[in-house]
């Protein structure tokens, strides 16, 4: 069923079209990426379906009683409550409804009433339908529920009774997103949801959004948690939406293959004209063939144009290079600790980085990967440890805080003051690959939007042609076509690369090895992110089966003549019950997949031209969708059911 609905949008700044006739269906369970590049309009349509804001033109239309939930990428908790307290309040119609339950239920056991049929019948109506209430909104489960989200975002137990107003940016950032999960609201729409996490907590996320009872719209720059989340793409380019019936990955393929398909068409269609023209221009002034000329004009006159197809915008240009090569050995750190004054957030931490190694840095939020980087290029002293550079090394430093640029000055100044030898045109060359043109060479720094300013202080480091670049989130502000080819220049660099980032997509492309960091120091591991995951699993199921072992949890050896018979039995019975639940999943996973694909290829039919000017027709979509859907419900609750009984 579809919950909300655009059609025909229009923004206009002045004269200029941000974007026109857009136009976007959110079904009850959809799934929807809104990608696109930065300055295109995404947020501004996620404000205008949030009712935030109104468009220039075209219409938005939602069900009756439809709840609509926002959240930008600014967004974060400011309450006098602690942490527990703002979370609890989301649940307070519940704690009403437990409280009116609590009375019914007194008042059924008032042995006054019970003499009076009428009354009783009525007060036990009015009971059963508290507790139907109280079920649909798990009014029994909310107190675990809350914990299990706030788990999710790394609050524990000795977190909860912490004043909101003392926590840091990021973690009241986080919070809200916690409550708006918390709220489920029937349409939730993130702007950049995944800035703010660290890559164990976007783990726990993308496994909790497919559950999520309503429909999400999201923006993100996550190419791998738009896969996990996902399955339908709106892409909003060169001013208009085209819709994708699939994930990320599925989008960029298919747009690869429509832009084919439209160029060919394109192509076929401009060589007919050509020919069509020529045979006019030939024949027009000739007697004996003026009426067939005059006729393939005709047909020219009356021929539906294919417009061009319009290839991505301008895409940012970005290469490093180095000026000299350093030793083989680039850069040491033995035993470091790292903290501020005294503090020590992590230790002992060995790096030992070699001659064009890309080590990528990971770590839970908070542990200290940013300081680390501090501490390496000295701008703040180790706690404890030594850090040494190689021969010949020339370092350079991204910082994700952006506090390498002067908001005082404008572009063209940024980048010339650290070059004054070098002539104008060549840093006005530099600056437009990096996408400032123009006039736009003229703005203040300080008036640059969190994307520019990234792709100034990229353009500064690539000025520099240092030998050895450490990167601190340097794809935090970058959209995704900006992302790619920063990679790429990074894959080509002639130099050492150390980083830390969150973009587990950009680890993987760019990383040879792994470092991570916790508060018992560092571990290396030899090979990319796959690499690192794979070897994490393997690490935490060995100490799943040294836990096994132990003698604590050893079963009691008995003198008994028939226990170890007992113990057998048992566990042919555990083993053969264990087989026949992972076959309940596999049946349950076949259906639900099935389910899936039965509701897709409805959603594509409800999009086809001829079927959404029958309004019948769409009634009966519609329908069938909504049964499919009900029994999606029913399928997965008896997986979970399925799933809990295999895990005891």
């Amino acid at each position: 069923m579809i919950v909300l609905q655009a059609s025909n949008l229009e923004r206009r700044f002045g004269s200029d079209v941000l974007f026109s006739d857009v136009s976007l269906a959110i079904q009850s369970h959809s799934r929807i990426a809104l990608v696109g590049r930065n300055g295109t309009g995404k947020s501004t349509l996620l404000k205008m379906l949030a009712g935030i804001e109104k468009p220039d033109e075209g219409t938005i239309s939602k069900s009756r009683n439809v709840s609509i939930s926002y959240m930008d990428q600014h967004t974060a908790v400011n309450s006098e409550r602690t942490i527990y307290e703002e979370m609890l309040a989301v649940f307070a119609p519940v704690l009403k409804l437990l409280d009116e339950a609590q009375v019914a239920a007194e008042r059924l056991a008032d042995e006054t009433l019970m003499a009076d049929e009428q009354a009783y019948a009525e007060a036990l109506t009015n009971y059963d339908q508290l507790q139907e209430k109280l079920n649909r909104y798990n009014a029994y489960g909310y107190e675990s529920e809350i914990r299990m989200v706030l788990h999710g975002f790394q609050f524990y137990e000795d977190d909860y009774d912490k004043p909101i107003n003392e926590l840091s940016g990021g973690q009241r950032t986080r919070l809200a997103l916690a409550k708006i999960l918390l709220e489920k609201r029937d349409v939730m729409i993130l702007d950049e949801p995944t800035n703010h996490l660290d890559i164990e907590t976007l783990t726990w996320l993308e496994e909790y959004l497919p559950k999520y009872p309503g429909a999400i719209l999201i923006v993100s720059h996550d190419r791998y948690f738009l896969d996990a989340v996902t399955n339908e793409t709106y892409e909003m380019t060169h001013h208009r939406m085209n819709y994708y019936k699939g994930n990320y990955s599925y989008y960029l393929k298919e747009r690869a293959v429509r832009l084919e398909q439209e160029m060919k068409a394109y192509e076929k269609q401009q060589d007919k004209i050509a020919k069509l023209e020529d045979y006019v221009q030939r024949n027009i002034v000739r007697a004996s063939t003026t009426k067939m000329a005059q006729s393939r004009r005709k047909q020219l006159e009356k021929m539906e144009k294919i417009e061009k197809p319009q290839a991505d915008q301008r895409s940012v240009n970005i290469r490093f290079s180095t000026e000299c090569e350093s030793g083989n050995v680039v850069l040491t750190a033995e035993q470091l600790a790292i903290g501020y004054q005294g503090e020590v957030l992590a230790e002992p931490i060995d790096i030992n980085l070699r001659k064009q190694q890309a080590i990528a840095i990971v770590g839970p939020n908070g542990i200290g990967k940013s300081t680390l980087l501090k501490t390496l290029i000295q701008e703040i002293p180790p706690v404890a440890g030594e850090v040494h550079l190689g021969a010949n090394v020339d370092m350079g430093y991204y910082d994700q805080e952006l506090g390498n640029l002067n908001s005082k000055k404008d572009v063209l100044h940024e980048l010339w003051d650290e070059h004054p030898t070098t002539p104008e045109q060549d840093i006005r060359t530099v600056l437009g690959g990096f996408l400032f043109s123009g006039n736009d060479v003229e703005k203040s720094v300080g008036s640059l939007s969190g994307g520019e300013k990234a792709r100034l202080e990229l353009a500064k480091l690539a000025m520099e042609h240092d030998n050895l670049l450490i990167l601190d989130e340097p794809t935090n502000h970058l959209d995704i076509d900006s992302k790619e080819v920063l990679e790429d220049a990074l894959i080509n660099y002639d130099g050492t690369l150390l980083f830390v980032s969150h973009d587990r997509y950009f680890i993987n492309r760019i990383a040879t090895q792994v470092i991570e960091i916790d508060e018992s120091g560092s571990t290396l591991y030899l090979g990319d992110y796959d690499y690192y995951l794979h070897k994490k699993a393997e690490e935490e199921y060995l100490e799943a089966l040294q836990a096994e072992e132990t003698p604590e949890s050893s079963p009691e050896v008995t003198t008994e003549g028939n226990s170890g018979q007992e113990n057998y039995q048992r566990s042919k019975e555990q083993q053969k019950r264990e087989r026949k639940l992972k076959r309940q999943m596999a049946t349950q996973e076949e259906r639900l997949e099935a389910i899936e694909t039965e509701i897709d290829q409805l959603h594509e039919a409800m999009t086809e031209p001829d079927n959404m000017q029958d309004h019948e027709k769409l009634q009966a979509l519609t329908a069938q969708v909504d049964d499919l859907e009900a029994e999606q419900l029913e399928v997965m609750s008896a997986w979970e059911e399925t799933a809990e009984a295999l895990e005891e």
